[in-house]
Order: C-alpha cells, then structure tokens, then sequence
C-alpha cells in the first residue's frame, strides 16, 4: 500500500529535523536527524513509513548505508520480513568485500560490501537517511549491481531536492518521505 503524501505522520517528522546552518562547512544547510531518532515516536513512524513505501516493491532484502542508514534500515527490514544487508566504509567488513569509491557533497570515499551478501537476481531496496546529490546512493546502486542485484527501489528519509540526486541512480523508483 503506498502512503499519501498527506499522511499525518510526515508532519511529525518534518517537525523533528533539525537545520544547522554552515555544517559541516561554510555555505551548507544540514537537516539533523538526531532529534527525529531521539523521539520514540517519530522513529517508529520513519520505519513503518519507509516500510509500507517499500513493500508495493517487493524487496527480498534491505541495503542500507553506514552508519544513519543502518538506523532505519535494519528495522525497515525487519518490518517487511527480509534480510538486511550492510554496506560500509573501507575496512569495516571482516569478510572478502567489494567496493565503490564515490564523491560526497564535500569528499570521496570508498563503500564495500560482502561479496557473498547475496544471490544474483535478489531484489534490493536501498535505504539510506539523505539523498543529497546521490553520490553515496549511486556507488550503493553500483555494488548492488556488481554483485548481480537488481534494485527494486530506492528510500530516504530526505531529500533535497534541488541537488538533483534521484537522477544519478539509475531509474531506480524513488520513495522520500521529507522533500526540501
């Protein structure tokens, strides 16, 4: 079942972020999560909200990012009965991995994932807390398809919009909860 835009919930969460001008540098507007995450309601509304815009996709398993979209993730997952699957910074991950360097709004980094996180063919939903100008979302996208996945969809809690990131991920369906 897809959620209505005009769901009393989101109000909730758009209430709950935090803007904090000029991080992590001169000239940026972050939107905090922490006090959204920090109100047990709010948290609970996030997942069961990312969950029913996932479900209608049919995901056999939950991608999430390091470390806020473990956050959400994990749970989503759990709600829609499916393996979570981590993806994470270079060095992190104790098995054989692959990996994807990729530029932030402010940097580069590598992403890795286990090589045998899953089967070719799985259906992945990607989770993740932002989708900026989708450089982290688009090296995900590249590990899910390295490893022979198929991405089913693609959700975040934010989205700015204006930096145009939903573009670079491949035609991937795009569920956001908060748009800016």
């Amino acid at each position: 079942m897809s959620v209505a835009w005009e769901d009393p919930r989101l109000e909730i969460l758009r209430a709950r972020v935090r803007d904090i001008p000029d991080f992590p540098k001169p000239g940026i507007l972050f939107r905090d999560l922490t006090p959204l995450m920090a109100d047990g309601p709010a948290l609970r509304h996030t997942v069961e909200l990312l969950a029913e815009r996932l479900a209608p996709h049919k995901p056999q398993l939950v991608v999430a990012v390091e470390s806020r979209g473990f956050i959400f993730g994990a749970p989503v997952a759990a709600m829609l009965g499916v393996g979570f699957v981590p993806v994470r910074k270079r060095g992190k991950l104790p098995h054989k991995t692959t990996q994807r360097e990729y530029a932030l709004e402010y940097g580069n980094d590598t992403l890795e994932i286990h090589s045998d996180a899953f089967v070719a063919g799985a259906q992945v939903a990607i989770v993740d807390d932002l989708l900026a100008t989708g450089g982290t979302a688009q090296a995900t996208i590249e590990l899910v398809h390295d490893l022979g996945g198929l991405v089913a969809a693609a959700a975040f809690v934010i989205e700015l919009a204006a930096l145009s990131g939903r573009q670079r991920l491949y035609g991937a369906p795009v569920e956001s909860l908060i748009v800016y």
